[in-house]
């Protein structure tokens, strides 16, 4: 897609808590509370950036230097200072030091970009995701956007940042939107922002070698919206890994919406945060005032803890 006129950027508050031929490839709290383990002795922490003088999220400053790798959209941005690279509201993740807080690698990939279609107050749709904003009457109805943010229990994207007119990184006349595939099937899949399904609205009539239900996909298109159907058909299909997968026993720090209700008793909760699995015990540690009665669906959370067989076990949970 190409852009129009000069790009221009827009923080959407701290997040409300109302709130063709076809290729398919794989790509690879507080100031005090630190994150360790993973990959390389690296902890991992995701969420969205909160100020800058290095880069702040969640209370935490997370130090840069020559040395810190910079990806956006799988582009590479060493060389650049922070917050050209980045902006305010965008939700990365950070690769660290162990029990420090020397950021090792910052990523950043937007959930989704192209024309916004219907809107109402506080709603707009984009390639069939449904975006939830304080004001949708600011955005034109056509405008190219790029979304940044969380996702609710019910698929929708509440959002943190967004870029209009945002830099192509595709051809003119394509847009892209992430997620989950299900419902795969010979002549296409179903794509939404949650791993079971939920929020799955738009159809993809194409397939790739090597599709599962479960992945995590970038899906780019030419066609601005969906068809009567709420199909889009696939130009290319890219296999991303989700934000929320983690190596096991990596010291994880995730911020996020609560995707799935609490079940299990005070002492041994389960839930989702962005699909998520988390789950507590009796060392799982609540700020003062706060207990696991308080984990409701899109209930703004942080979990600190360490991934362990695909799910989350939470050492703190701290109500943002």
């Amino acid at each position: 897609m190409s852009p129009k006129g000069q790009t221009s950027r827009l923080l959407i508050g701290v997040l409300s808590l109302t709130l063709a031929s076809l290729t398919f490839s794989t790509c690879g709290g507080t100031g005090t509370d630190l994150a360790g383990g993973g990959v390389s002795g690296t902890g991992i922490s995701t969420g969205s950036i909160t100020s800058f003088g290095s880069v702040e999220m969640c209370g935490v400053h997370y130090l840069t230097d020559n040395n810190t790798i910079k990806m956006a959209h799988d582009e590479n941005h060493s060389s650049e200072m922070d917050q050209v690279v980045f902006r305010v509201g965008m939700v990365v993740t950070i690769h660290h030091g162990l029990n420090d807080n020397n950021a090792i690698k910052i990523e950043y990939q937007d959930n989704l970009q192209g024309p916004v279609a219907a809107r109402n107050s506080n709603t707009f749709t984009v390639l069939g995701q449904t975006v939830v904003v304080d004001n949708a009457a600011v955005f034109d109805i056509n405008e190219i956007v790029g979304v940044s943010g969380f996702v609710d229990s019910a698929g929708r994207i509440h959002a943190t940042y967004i870029e209009r007119n945002p830099q192509s990184h595709h051809h003119g006349g394509e847009f892209e939107v992430k997620g989950f595939v299900s419902g795969l099937s010979s002549s296409g899949f179903r794509l939404g922002p949650l791993p079971d399904g939920t929020g799955a609205t738009v159809a993809v009539s194409s397939v790739g070698a090597g599709l599962a239900n479960g992945m995590y996909v970038q899906v780019v298109t030419r066609d601005p919206q969906p068809d009567s159907g709420g199909t889009i058909s696939a130009t290319e299909i890219r296999q991303l890994s989700p934000r929320t997968v983690f190596p096991e026993k990596a010291m994880v720090d995730l911020e996020g919406l609560v995707t799935a209700p609490r079940t299990g008793s005070d002492n041994a909760l389960s839930f989702a945060v962005e699909g998520k699995r988390v789950r507590t015990d009796g060392n799982t540690q609540f700020p003062v005032g706060t207990s696991g009665a308080d984990i409701r669906p899109d209930v703004r959370v942080q979990v600190q803890g360490t991934e362990n067989g695909g799910v989350l076990s939470a050492g703190r949970i701290i109500f943002r």
